[in-house]
Parts: C-alpha cells; sequence; structure tokens
C-alpha cells in the first residue's frame, strides 16, 4: 500500500468517527426531545381524581425517545469499539442521564397505571362502606319495637 492511501485511510476514519459522534449526539438530541414536556406531566384540566391520572398516564409516555436512545447506545457502542472517539466520557454520562430519565418515567408511569385501577374501586369501596342508605341495627331495633306494640293486642280489649 502506498503513503497516499495510509493517508487516506486515515481521513475517511476520521470522517467516519466523526459522523458516528454526530449521528450519536442526533439520537439523544431527538431522545430528550421525545420526552414528555414538564409542564404535561404538572398541569391538568381534569374535573376528578381518576381525570387528573388518566391525564397524567397519557403524558408519561416516553414515545420515540428510548428508541432514538437505543440508536445513540448502538452507535456509542460501535465507535467506542472502534476507539473511534477521542473523548467519549461526555456521552457516555449523557447516554447514563438519559437512560435514567426513561427509567424515572416507565416506573411512574406504572404508578400512575395501579393508581388508575386502583381509585375506582377504592371509590366504589368507600361508597359501599358504612351506613349510608342502609339503616342501621339501632333503627332496625326501633323499628321492631314500634311494629310489636302495634301488633299485640292490649288485655283490655280482649276482656269486652
Amino acid at each position: 500500500m502506498s503513503q497516499a492511501t495510509l493517508g487516506d485511510d486515515e481521513e475517511l476514519f476520521g470522517e467516519a468517527a466523526n459522523e458516528m459522534r454526530e449521528d450519536v449526539e442526533s439520537s439523544l438530541a431527538d431522545a430528550w426531545a421525545a420526552l414528555p414536556d414538564a409542564d404535561d406531566i404538572w398541569d391538568t384540566d381534569a374535573d376528578n381524581v381518576l381525570g387528573v391520572l388518566n391525564g397524567l398516564n397519557s403524558a408519561l409516555e416516553a414515545g420515540d425517545a428510548e428508541e432514538n436512545l437505543r440508536d445513540a447506545k448502538k452507535w456509542f457502542t460501535m465507535g467506542q469499539r472502534a476507539d473511534a472517539f477521542d473523548d467519549a466520557d461526555d456521552l457516555e454520562e449523557e447516554i447514563a442521564d438519559l437512560e435514567a430519565a426513561i427509567t424515572d418515567i416507565s416506573e411512574a408511569g406504572e404508578q400512575v397505571g395501579e393508581l388508575t385501577s386502583t381509585i375506582p374501586a377504592l371509590r366504589g369501596t368507600l361508597q359501599d362502606a358504612g351506613p349510608g342508605d342502609e339503616p342501621d341495627a339501632a333503627d332496625d331495633a326501633d323499628e321492631a319495637d314500634a311494629s310489636d306494640e302495634v301488633d299485640e293486642p292490649d288485655e283490655d280489649e280482649d276482656e269486652e
């Protein structure tokens, strides 16, 4: 191989390394952009708790962030193995931060999903619990005493 060919290969490798880094950075930027907006998980227009939970559950979708993170990790791994990055600590740190954010969003979504199914059942339990519309035992006893008084004939009436 000639010197010119080796020089061209080194230049091509440098270009490829730069493009790989750009791909990683672009995928990371797309992933961050795909995460829910902070206001979307904080503000609500719902009239009740179930509406709030349903809205929050919808807002806690990572969307395309997971796929973009996967692309970033794929190109980052390829670049690392090829020793293409002079300094990749910043990329590695950003990947870890993004992974943590996606995990937090996913875990919060699972918790909200559990509450979304639990709260209506709890409401039903509380509506059915306690005296509510049903008379309590003391009312039953009073009604029984009143009916006993009406049903029993007086002794005076039998003597007449």
